[in-house]
């Protein structure tokens, strides 16, 4: 009864450094990863609630990542500090065998790697696919943001413009360019119309308006017809029609897990993500979901390495840390290449299983051992 209070004791501990730590790993790649979604706003003139909705979406894709690496360091800070507080050789001459505390580390893992599965292959993909959507589904908010000086802004589809002077709305030497029709009614025959470019001196921006004063508006013909100049010395603009050019189409790591497992079927090779080189993309998108939490409960036995007694303690201890940054790295390097060999993918998958077996074994040989000489 008291050794499962330990337990829990224990299990309890490890969870709340691993949270903690996890947290705020996520929170400082975050808050990094946020600096560049304020483009969001600056050149794509998108709502502040929209670039901190985005934002917080994106927590869970930067979560996932540092899975792996908080266990490990939550693991090695449980087990060194009950070590220097002697803690484990009260229970070792109270009768608590190692094998068991190596069980609980293991365990916890299974856990730690049932949550990683959890995130990585459901919600981790459903809420990138849901922060895409957001951009897609909304409209830039203000076109004054994506104006900067003497800088030329390609941030719309086919609408180019530059400015030399910008104070508050106000705006000096301004030049459009329009090769996607997006300005309308600027021309007698806009069918003929190849693209339009606008020239003015002042200019004032209010929100998705433009008041263009003293200029010429420029249209380019097509069939090599002769260039029509309009002079003007007032202009309204309306750029509501502007489309930005943020990428609003889900990318492969935001599609469903199901979606991606589809791709194998033959009936479903058609789905435009599912093209001839998709192994390339998928098979490393789906072992990062699917088998690299598994390699989890292998950091669990490579860290256990430290309850075995030994002389050289210190180098014991660099060589769990060593292990344990070795299989993380395995991990991030050798998954990227799992669609191009075969042979790569088959061993990336059978490693994590065939390893935690023989440490296991390897650590009740050590055990063994210890009670026979104590």
């Amino acid at each position: 009864m008291l050794q499962n209070k330990i337990y829990q004791n224990f299990s309890l501990e490890i969870f709340k450094t691993f949270l903690l730590i996890l947290f705020g790993l996520s929170l400082i790649a975050l808050t990094v990863r946020a600096v560049g979604f304020l483009e969001l706003i600056v050149e794509n003139g998108y709502p502040v609630d929209t670039y901190f909705k985005y934002s917080i979406l994106n927590l869970f894709g930067i979560s996932t990542k540092f899975i792996p690496l908080s266990f490990f360091i939550a693991l090695s800070i449980f087990i060194l500090k009950h070590a220097n507080d002697s803690e484990f050789s009260i229970l070792w001459t109270s009768g608590v065998k190692k094998i068991h505390i190596v069980n609980l580390f293991f365990f916890s893992s299974i856990l730690i790697m049932c949550l990683h599965l959890l995130l990585s292959a459901l919600f981790t993909p459903l809420a990138l696919n849901k922060s895409r959507q957001l951009l897609s589904k909304e409209q830039f908010n203000s076109f004054l943001p994506t104006v900067r000086m003497q800088q030329f802004s390609d941030t719309f589809k086919g609408f180019t413009f530059i400015v030399e002077k910008k104070v508050g709305n106000e705006i000096k030497n301004i030049f459009l360019h329009d090769k996607n029709k997006t300005l309308k009614n600027l021309s007698s025959n806009s069918k003929n119309t190849n693209s339009t470019t606008i020239i003015a001196e002042t200019g004032l921006i209010d929100t998705k308006k433009m008041f263009l004063f003293d200029g010429e508006i420029i249209t380019s013909k097509k069939n090599n017809e002769k260039n029509e100049i309009i002079k003007f010395e007032q202009l309204n603009v309306d750029l509501s029609d502007l489309t930005t050019t943020t990428i609003k189409e889900p990318k492969l790591q935001e599609l469903s897990t199901i979606k991606l497992l589809n791709c194998f079927k033959t009936n479903i090779i058609k789905e435009k993500f599912c093209n001839e080189n998709f192994k390339k993309e998928i098979i490393p998108n789906l072992n990062r979901r699917i088998i690299l939490p598994f390699y989890i409960p292998v950091i669990s036995l490579i860290c256990s390495f430290l309850l075995i007694r030994s002389e050289k303690k210190n180098f014991n201890k660099l060589n769990v840390f060593a292990g344990c940054f070795i299989i993380i790295l395995f991990t991030e390097l050798a998954i990227r290449y799992t669609g191009i060999n075969n042979y790569l993918l088959i061993f990336f998958i059978i490693f994590p299983f065939a390893l935690s077996i023989i440490f296991y074994l390897y650590l009740i040989f050590k055990f063994s051992n210890e009670y026979k000489s104590a």
